[in-house]
């Protein structure tokens, strides 16, 4: 069947083709009218069927759009006559004849082309694939499917530490350094749906780096994506690890902690005389722990020692002289507590019960003989007996009233080493500067060895109230006439 569209169905209804305008055509919703009767003109001789299907095909190849009316032709395009004038076309419809290629006779009521719905356009397919596209089709298929499997066996021998090759480093994290903008904590939900702030202990860009350069990991940014998902950035600590390649990506993460059995042992010596700063640098320096998570415990934590049950918390500097120089081994990574706890624990074992009665005989307080045994460790050199002579100079100024007039003092005060002071340093007024104030400073100015403990305790006997050190080599004197005299024959 063929069909006409709407554009078509409306030249139906359009001008008569020779011109004129007589009515006879007109739109479905025009009255009708009586058409004349066209002039009877002789009936032309009958033509065979197979002949007049030719004479139609050949109308409609010459171009013709449909029949005219019996027998007349027109150099007009020409139109068919509307079947169905009067008759509503919906927006939509179209008609729909049974053949153009026959004559329609529009008397018989069955001849007449039916109205519907026009259907959507469909495109004919004139190509097809066949067997060649179907197998380059597979082929594809099967190709990309190989390759996301290698990708993924790939991913999942370094994720899960499959059939890798045996591979045993140390691994150094370091902590984590913000800088700008970038963050110093993360927020991480808690069990029961809150939520709480978490510092940042590692930078997981150097850990992956770490990681690959020593052969442990193959993938960097696999790493990366891992540990964005576990959070390992907060749950991984500083430190030194042995690492081999046999643990996998989860593994790797919990031997980067504290206290997994991993950690490299760090051996650290503080030297007698040390500040709490240097032996907090000092750590820092090893990624033992952040000095200011040492600063933290320091003034905060409370530790068992009853040696410190007299001093106020909120000072960050309340353990200055506890903490006993020696070798120290250290995991790295450790937290500030647990490392300060080292030391006095060390500095409880050396101060034994026999010190502790000495003090207490002389009327001293533990924290009172370690600031007299500080002063000393500034102050004294490597000459044999030199520390008890310092130490009696101590006492006689103290039972004087004196001041003791310590250089040592006015360089904690500054943060300095030098003794090359000027009058106004001198004058300075803080309750440590022992120019100005007498007796003990309230509190020691570094942390003391153990000779010099001793000698605050078993101090020489004499009746020094001076000194003058060159060289490392201190000279005493009993007056102040007789000190000056050797400071101007042995200037600094």
């Amino acid at each position: 069947m063929s069909q006409m569209t709407p554009n078509d169905e409306y030249d139906l209804y359009g001008a008569d083709p020779d011109g004129s305008d007589d009515g006879a055509y007109m739109t479905p919703d025009a009255p009708r009218h009586a058409a004349p009767e066209p002039p009877e003109e002789p009936a032309p001789p009958p033509v065979p069927a197979a002949q007049g299907k030719r004479r139609g095909l050949a109308r409609r190849r010459s171009g013709k759009k449909g029949l005219t009316r019996s027998g007349r032709r027109s150099d007009a395009p020409a139109v068919r006559e509307s079947p169905i004038v009067g008759r509503d076309l919906r927006p939509g419809q179209m008609l729909v004849y049974d053949s153009e290629l026959d004559e329609v006779d529009y008397t018989d009521s069955e001849d007449l082309p039916e109205v519907r719905d026009y259907l959507p356009v469909r495109f004919r397919r004139y190509g097809r694939s066949g067997l060649g596209g179907g197998i380059l089709y597979a082929l594809f298929v099967i190709s990309v499917s190989i390759i996301l499997a290698c990708f993924a066996w790939m991913c999942a021998v370094d994720v899960l530490a499959l059939n890798k090759d045996m591979v045993s480093k140390s691994v150094t994290i370091l902590p984590y350094e913000p800088t700008g903008d970038m963050p110093a904590t993360v927020t991480v939900e808690n069990a029961d749906g809150t939520t709480s702030e978490v510092e940042i202990q590692v930078d997981i860009d150097q850990v992956a780096d770490a990681l690959k350069s020593s052969g442990i990991i193959e993938y960097k940014w696999l790493f990366k994506i891992f540990a964005s998902f576990s959070h390992a950035n907060i749950k991984m600590d500083p430190g030194t690890y042995d690492l081999d390649t046999s643990l996998d990506y989860r593994a790797l993460v919990t031997k980067m902690q504290f206290g997994s059995g991993a950690q490299e042992v760090t051996q650290v010596t503080f030297p007698e005389g040390f500040s709490l700063d240097q032996i907090f640098t000092l750590l820092e320096q090893q990624y033992i722990c952040k000095k200011k998570d040492l600063y933290e415990a320091c003034a905060n934590y409370e530790f068992d020692f009853d040696f410190l049950s007299d001093l106020p918390y909120g000072d960050e500097n309340r353990l200055e002289g506890y903490l006993f120089p020696d070798t120290y081994e250290f995991f790295q990574g450790e937290g500030g507590a647990t490392a300060i706890r080292r030391f006095l624990r060390n500095f409880d074992s050396r101060f034994t019960q026999e010190m502790r009665d000495k003090a207490a005989r002389r009327g001293l307080t533990i924290r009172e003989v370690v600031t007299m045994a500080s002063l000393i460790e500034k102050e004294a050199g490597a000459t044999e007996g030199e520390r008890e002579k310092m130490a009696s100079v101590i006492y006689n100024r103290l039972s004087a009233g004196m001041p003791l007039g310590l250089d040592s003092t006015i360089n904690y005060i500054k943060g300095t080493s030098t003794f090359d002071l000027t009058e106004e340093d001198l004058a300075i007024d803080d309750p440590y500067n022992t120019y100005l104030y007498t007796g003990l400073p309230p509190g020691p100015i570094c942390n003391p060895g153990l000779a010099s403990i001793q000698a605050v305790l078993d101090p020489a006997s004499t009746n020094y109230y001076y000194w003058y050190s060159v060289d490392g080599v201190s000279t005493f004197f009993t007056t102040y006439e007789e000190q000056q005299a050797f400071a101007h024959d042995h200037p600094y």
